[in-house]
């Protein structure tokens, strides 16, 4: 529990700075996303607003590395995740390097929610039986952020995410700056991360189709290990 409520801490922050990034300032970077490159140039200077953005993720995504190899339970995903990890973090080393940084708020924003919603339902999961007693009010926020995560999951990362940073990234890239460098780099990192989350996506389906179907009555973690399966049966004793 303890990990769930600090990352949920985190998310929520970060996901909130985003937010005020870009509603909250002149950044017109949502409601008009082929602007991310208006007036790019190598080397121009990065908004302070947008490096504490950065900094405060890159820091978070370095240490998520370590944690996924030496601190967290390994699930089926594991692999998947460290992947995912390395490439959130090359994405913001190297869009800040070489100041792709517009982009870099956006997709932060667009994949952020998706967490938040994601550790208060894990908190709400842990909650309900707290004390020995079964909580229903935590239940039934479990149960609602179960409905808000997948359909954020979906609207967000695999709607939105192509709809405006992929066709930024991909096509209004070269109509801003014809010679714009490391086009295939960024964009095949992009393509990677949306693939990643359509992988996941397909644990969100499989979830679904557990509780739809009755397989499931209490929510779970599909991406556990069958502790149970993997255990080796022990040996007969000889004297048997």
């Amino acid at each position: 529990m303890p990990e769930s409520a600090w990352k949920f801490l985190f998310y929520l922050g970060a996901w909130s700075y985003s937010a005020y990034l870009l509603f909250g300032t002149d950044y017109p970077f949502f409601h008009d996303p082929p602007s991310v490159f208006y007036d790019w140039k190598p080397g121009m200077a990065v908004p302070r607003d947008i490096s504490a953005a950065y900094l405060l993720q890159g820091s978070f995504y370095g240490h998520s590395i370590y944690a996924t190899l030496y601190m967290d339970a390994w699930r089926k995903d594991s692999v998947v995740m460290l992947i995912h990890h390395v490439v959130t973090l090359v994405l913001i080393v190297s869009s800040y390097a070489f100041r792709y940084h517009n982009v870099g708020v956006l997709v932060l924003f667009l994949h952020d929610i998706s967490d938040v919603q994601l550790e208060f339902t894990k908190l709400n999961v842990y909650f309900k039986f707290r004390g020995g007693r079964y909580h229903r009010l935590h239940a039934l926020a479990a149960d609602l952020g179960c409905v808000s995560f997948s359909i954020s999951w979906f609207w967000f990362r695999l709607y939105w995410f192509p709809l405006k940073v992929l066709y930024a990234t991909w096509h209004c890239s070269l109509r801003s700056v014809p010679d714009i460098p490391f086009y295939f780099f960024f964009n095949s990192l992009l393509l990677a991360l949306t693939l990643m989350n359509l992988y996941w996506f397909l644990y969100i389906v499989a979830f679904a189709a557990k509780v739809l179907t009755g397989q499931m009555q209490e929510l779970s973690d599909v991406r556990e290990y069958d502790s149970v399966a993997e255990t080796p049966s022990p040996k007969p004793n000889k004297d048997e």
